[in-house]
């Protein structure tokens, strides 16, 4: 029978002490890039309109990640849950490679409903945008602690980070559905 359990590492903070520096960079230089996107030239001749169902399909992956890793890691399955949280943390990559990607060839698209929907609509991107900034840290700190051992921080950390990136990944499927009809 396979094991299914980790060995848990010595909590080494040189880890987190060595890699404290890159986190901070990649949390302030991500939200900065992204940003940066809506006011550059857009590039012209490549078409990646079929990049949005794709990258929201990603936020959708990433969430029931998330859900399978907690589960995961409540029965006890160390090793299952770090492929699962290391899974969502790529799939998070390739949803800002794409969703980087996609803006650098195309405009935005505005919603067009109105009333009730409206309120809805933005109420959502509002709050999936500004969640979204705060996500990168608390999801890079959070895996760099368990990366490097620090499972008692960790576990801390995950209580702040797991509801706020499955919002995250959730509110992305729902504001793209809901924006979907006016591409």
């Amino acid at each position: 029978m396979a094991n299914n359990t980790v060995d848990i590492k010595k909590f080494d903070d040189t880890l987190e002490k060595k890699y404290r520096p890159l986190v901070i960079v990649l949390s302030i230089v991500i939200p900065v890039l992204v940003a940066a996107l809506f006011g550059m030239e857009k590039v012209d001749g490549i078409d990646l309109s079929f990049l949005p169902p794709v990258y929201a399909s990603i936020n959708g992956i990433t969430a029931i990640l998330l859900v399978l890793a907690v589960i995961s890691i409540k029965n006890g399955n160390r090793k299952r849950h770090q492929q699962l949280m290391t899974s969502a943390v790529v799939c998070s990559l390739l949803f800002l490679v794409g969703y980087v990607a996609y803006h650098l060839t195309s405009n935005s698209t505005s919603y067009g409903g109105t009333g009730f929907s409206a309120i809805i609509y933005f109420t959502l991107l509002i709050s999936h945008i500004l969640l979204s900034i705060g996500v990168i840290p608390l999801v890079m700190i959070t895996y760099l602690k368990g990366w490097a051992g620090n499972e008692a921080s960790h576990r801390k950390m995950a209580r702040i980070t797991f509801p706020i990136w499955l919002y995250v990944a959730v509110s992305g499927v729902v504001v793209y559905l809901m924006i979907s009809p006016y591409y």
